[in-house]
């Protein structure tokens, strides 16, 4: 695949220009093929038409996606299941696809390749079948676990390894060390050379296409362009990177193969690792500023990978630096979907934060977010590790952290659904005819199923850590990890230093408003018996004394007001869930590291869960992650937020974002950029440790929910991750909007309705405002 061009004289912005529209037409394509996508915006193109076939999978996060395939290739099963398992087999069959995989040259790009197709979706049995772990089945489905069973990637590489070898380098590695360790470790080994075999072969393609366009290419400036990328990769199939152009290819090429293997896609201190090109190559003038903010900003249309800006070093010295503030500006200039994380806290250069919300306001796409280091790096030393080491652990994936190349964590695969909890302690509540309903009462069940459920957690995490390496190991991160070559072994599998299974709850406002509202309507005021409240959740609030009864429940003080008991709640939940997860390892003794965070899992969970006490509906998603529930108080004040976010939070090294929406119409000159500035700063000095932002226009944004084709371009941070609105499905558009409705003035949405200011969509529908509104996708194919 190759793009076309006509004559003219390019300038680096013109050329960003046409990488844009290219995307754009990209996105559309997947639009009209794939259907919704509700994940990071993976800069995957579509093979041609003739070339691919349509099918239903499971991401590497572990949720169900709709995806393609190259018609043609068929991996080697190697199991009577059709499956194929272990490092060899997986090895083998993703240097196939390497080889088979078709090249993609841009000429206006100043970095090769493309990826047009995931791994993962060629895997038809996701797990080995002889391996069974059904004595876990229901109260993992009882808890609403998602059991990280299975989970791949969700660790950090040391992309420095990668950068000082080379592929050449790291071939040769493998083989010294295959020699070294024996032929017990042969498969191993055989799985690593076949996955660096392949990627070589990848590259090689892509610079024959490269040539081949050069050929045929009309405009001198483009076809010098070609040849360079041609020479350039040629040196880079064997030898490490030489310039600061040459870096972020080599970067590019792995990370791809790393999300095309199993969906990684951390770059971990991008800035770090390009300041030494960066130097060498200004001192020898031959770059400057603007030649590598292009380079970056090729870098980050290709994957829309994780990358940590500034933010101490071992020693507790910011790194932030020239390259910190380029990789921003790169972002700025390319307004794609992106996540690249701004560092904030004790020590840290003001001006990058400051940049970012610059940045933030003026293009209004949720990048960049920011990154509580200093606070990580010092809970996570509670886990019995110098505050050095947690000062290594870089920014990596939606809401984590990992050292780079040395953790093995399955962060953001691993959650416990509290909502599940405590429908289960309702359920025994009301089956328990010994006792009487009561908020204690209800609260010692939910302690017990929190503790079970942690446990079922637990025992399925040993369950993985033993198993993994033999189903689906991590070839590609292994081969930038310290330890898995030397050692013959699998990340999963005892390859690197540190084991830390990060753990996160999820519904939390849901659980702790339920309890607030039924101490204060059932007990504390008596306007409901606990036979009504059953009555009416077992009905979903069924008709009007329903309705009454659920407002009545959702109109108290809930958490996010301050000084409520919903705010108490809030933090007697979390602290009982950190407790129970730091009370004990794994039973093989394996570290839990507990955070709060549902990223894309609030609709699934929600799904499963009868109607709630707090007024929520059946089937309804639960809460986002640690923030408070939509309209938590009339006025939505982000201070509110910030205050109630940094109260709960976990406090060991795993994060709980604060997710939150800005109104554009804030002051946009220095006041309201002081303003946000301090609402960052403010919020990591309370403990925070990151913030997921949106600038957007809220009629703007019910207008593209209507129809999204209005406003292709529109980019939000859903949660973790930034993505085409237009991307998204109908109901994680809803979630989008609610947000925005509930923390912004009165708004006037399309049909003349106008909505409230601190009130739902449900509650919208007494204005006549339907709370399903219609979806339509444009379609455009290249």
């Amino acid at each position: 695949m190759a793009v076309s061009t006509m004559h003219r004289t390019w300038t680096y912005q013109a050329r960003l220009d046409a990488l844009r529209e290219t995307k754009l037409a990209h996105t559309r394509e997947k639009q009209q093929v794939v259907g919704s996508m509700n994940h990071d915006d993976w800069a995957l193109i579509l093979p041609p038409p003739e070339a691919r076939e349509v099918v239903k999978t499971i991401s590497g996060s572990g949720m169900p996606i709709t995806d393609v395939l190259i018609v043609g290739f068929e991996p080697k099963s190697n199991h009577p299941s059709g499956g194929f398992f272990g490092p060899k087999a997986c090895g083998e069959n993703f240097g196939a696809l390497l080889r088979a995989h078709p090249a993609y040259v841009d000429p206006m790009s100043s970095l090769l390749g493309g990826y047009c197709v995931n791994f993962g979706s060629y895997r038809k049995v996701q797990w080995n079948p002889d391996l069974d772990y059904a004595h876990l089945h229901a109260e993992q489905e009882r808890y609403g676990l998602a059991t990280g069973i299975g989970a791949t990637q969700h660790f950090c590489q040391d992309l420095a390894l990668g950068l000082e070898l080379g592929f050449g380098g790291l071939l040769d590695k493998i083989r010294r060390y295959r020699l070294r360790n024996g032929p017990e470790h042969a498969d191993f080994y055989d799985g690593l050379e076949s996955t660096v075999l392949g990627m070589q072969a990848w590259i090689r393609t892509n610079v024959d296409a490269a040539r081949e366009l050069a050929q045929a290419e009309p405009d001198p400036e483009l076809r010098d362009n070609l040849l360079a990328m041609a020479e350039f990769n040629e040196w880079l199939v064997d030898g490490p990177p030489r310039t600061f152009r040459e870096a972020c290819q080599w970067i590019a090429w792995y990370d791809v193969a790393a999300r095309m293997y199993n969906g990684s896609g951390s770059l971990g201190r991008l800035d770090v690792l390009l300041q030494p090109y960066y130097e060498r190559d200004v001192a020898a003038g031959i770059l400057d500023d603007e030649g590598a903010v292009f380079h970056i900003a090729c870098l980050l249309l290709l994957d829309t990978a994780y990358i940590q800006l500034g933010g101490p070093d071992a020693n507790g010295e910011d790194v932030t630096g020239p390259v910190s503030f380029l990789v921003l500006e790169a972002a700025h200039r390319m307004r794609v979907p992106a996540n690249v994380g701004v560092s904030v806290g004790e020590g840290i250069d003001p001006e990058l934060t400051r940049r970012g919300v610059e940045i933030m306001f003026e293009d209004r796409t949720g990048i960049p977010k920011f990154l509580g280091v200093v606070n990580i790096a010092r809970d996570f030393g509670r886990n019995g590790y110098p505050l050095e080491l947690g000062r290594q652990r870089a920014y990596s994936g939606c809401h984590w952290f990992a050292i780079p190349g040395r953790e093995y964590t399955l962060n953001d695969c691993v959650k416990i659904n509290f909502g599940a909890v405590f429908q289960a302690a309702w359920e025994d509540m009301y089956a328990d005819t010994a006792h009487a309903p009561g908020v204690d009462r209800l609260w010692d069940l939910f302690e017990g199923h929190m503790r079970r459920a942690i446990e079922v957690l637990a025992e399925g995490l040993d369950y993985h850590m033993a198993h993994m390496h033999e189903v689906f190991p991590e070839l590609v991160l292994d081969l930038l990890c310290h330890g898995p070559i030397e050692r013959g072994l699998d990340a999963s599998n005892g390859g690197v230093e540190y084991v830390n299974l990060c753990v996160d709850g999820a519904a939390l406002a849901t659980v702790a408003d339920s309890f607030a509202a039924l101490e204060q309507r059932v007990e504390a005021e008596g306007r409901l018996t606990w036979a009504e409240i059953k009555r009416h959740t077992d009905s979903d609030w069924a008709g009007t004394d329903g309705e009454r009864a659920r407002l009545m429940m959702k109109n108290i003080p809930r958490y996010g007001c301050g000084g409520s008991r919903g705010d108490e709640y809030a933090v007697r939940v979390t602290r009982l869930f950190t407790d129970l997860v730091k009370g004990k390892p794994t039973p093989r003794g394996h570290n839990m590291i507990p955070g709060l965070f549902s990223w894309a899992n609030t609709i699934p969970m929600g799904r499963a869960l009868k109607a709630t006490p707090n007024g929520r509906h059946t089937g309804d998603p639960i809460s986002h992650g640690a923030n408070p529930d939509p309209g938590f108080r009339e006025d939505g004040a982000p201070s509110a937020m910030a205050v109630a976010i940094a109260s709960v939070q976990p406090g060991w090294g795993n994060s709980a974002p604060m997710q939150i929406e800005l109104d554009p119409g804030l002051p946009r000159g220095a006041e309201g950029i002081e303003n946000i500035t301090s609402l960052i700063q403010t919020h990591m000095a309370m403990g925070g440790t990151q913030i997921n932002m949106n600038v957007l226009d809220a009629a703007k944004v019910l207008e593209a929910h209507e129809d999204p084709s209005k406003y292709p371009d529109l980019i939000v941070r859903v949660t973790g991750f930034s993505a085409y609105f237009a991307s998204l499905s109908p109901e994680f558009r809803q979630l989008v909007v609610d947000r925005i409705i509930s923390e912004g003035e009165g708004v006037s949405r399309p049909g003349g309705h106008t909505v409230r200011a601190g009130t739902t969509l449900d509650e919208s529908a007494v204005l006549g405002a339907d709370r399903r509104w219609a979806f339509s996708t444009s379609g455009f194919s290249r």
